[in-house]
């Protein structure tokens, strides 16, 4: 049984992604060990595979990743292991190290472009330092790949590097309903489901409630703007047409998402990680059944076309978003969800990641 060891920066509770591909290596023969750090807030696992949390001194800035990444290499030198399984470039360097010392194959997945982070556009040293060991170690990298076409075709031009796409879609789910903690009978639904952070256009959809009536917008998530939109839907005086949830459960926010009438991606074009966005939610949404209205990004829009399950934002401006949204409440997607929601998930591209770890170069 081969052995494959798996890092992350994060705590691993939360990454749904890492946690789709690890069970689904171990449901096929190998053995996992999970690697991330333990927060104060961390919650326990109780995962179908090993895992090992670290505990640091520094939790965040270069001391974090400096130390993450020393306490890293020592593990992965010292462990036994066939394969190295490197999720984005945050942890890739320790990998890289061990897997030329050592001989032994090395997966990369990118789960974003990196470098081109919002956080990262007014530190243009730290962007600098990143895109240096980006450009130092991707083109040397053979079994790879990443979470959509866009960023696959980016590495290809700019590093002549070869993705593979695997997309981050759900697990096909029973549709369970649950219940919202206040009254919203006689409402349309509006749902926005993520992290509440710059660029995920919350602004422009609060003022947006302005114009809608009978409409109930429900934020569910946290992130650095949280206080700052709670702010502004006040400024606004629409507390009656926009309620936050805060951070749910995945296993109670899947039985919410269905009682939506609409899902919301509002993406801005921050740079090229924003602009080749495929967001968790937008698949989410279609696993519940329930259209999208989605940034005009390429990723996003061509979901979209492909799958016809809801519409693309046609103006960024709070009147004709109204009007876009109430022309879509018209319409029916039904057929076209049931479809899409039995093609687009995970189960359906497990046989393309499995033959990635099968046939290593």
């Amino acid at each position: 049984m081969q052995r494959i060891i798996v890092s992350v920066t994060n705590d691993l509770s939360t990454d749904q992604r890492v946690e789709k591909v690890c069970s689904t290596l171990v449901k096929n023969g190998f053995d996992i060990l999970l690697v991330g750090r333990l927060l104060k807030n961390s919650k326990p696992l109780n995962r179908a595979y090993k895992t090992k949390r670290f505990k640091l001194f520094f939790n965040n800035g270069f001391l974090f990743y400096a130390e993450y990444n020393i306490r890293l290499f020592c593990l992965l030198l010292f462990s036994k292991k066939d394969i190295l399984l490197s999720n984005d470039l945050d942890t890739l360097l320790p990998n890289y190290l061990v897997s030329k010392l050592q001989n032994k194959k090395l997966v990369y997945d990118s789960h974003e472009l990196f470098p081109e982070v919002p956080e990262l556009v007014k530190r243009p040293l730290v962007k600098k330092i990143w895109t240096f060991l980006e450009s130092n170690i991707l083109p040397k990298l053979i079994n790879n790949y990443t979470v959509c076409d866009s960023i696959a075709r980016y590495y290809k031009e700019k590093y002549n590097t070869n993705f593979n796409t695997i997309k981050n879609l759900p697990n096909l789910k029973t549709i369970d309903l649950g219940k919202f903690p206040f009254e919203t009978q006689g409402k349309k639904i509006i749902i926005y489901q993520g992290a509440i952070n710059l660029g995920r256009g919350l602004e422009l959809m609060i003022e947006s409630m302005k114009f809608l009536n009978n409409h109930l917008l429900i934020i569910i998530g946290s992130g650095d703007l949280t206080k700052e939109l709670q702010n502004l839907v006040e400024l606004k005086s629409l507390q009656a047409k926009v309620k936050f949830l805060g951070s749910i459960e995945p296993k109670e926010l899947h039985k919410l998402t269905p009682l939506a009438n609409l899902g919301i991606s509002f993406e801005e074009d921050l740079g090229l990680n924003y602009r080749f966005a495929l967001p968790n939610k937008i698949f989410d949404y279609i696993q519940a059944e329930v259209p999208i209205l989605v940034s005009n990004l390429p990723e996003m829009k061509q979901i979209v076309k492909d799958f016809k399950v809801g519409e693309i934002l046609m103006d960024r401006n709070p009147k004709s978003i109204a009007k876009q949204i109430e022309s879509m409440s018209e319409k029916d997607y039904s057929i076209a969800l049931e479809k899409a929601r039995k093609e687009l998930i995970w189960e359906n591209q497990e046989q393309e990641l499995l033959s990635i770890f099968n046939n290593l170069s």
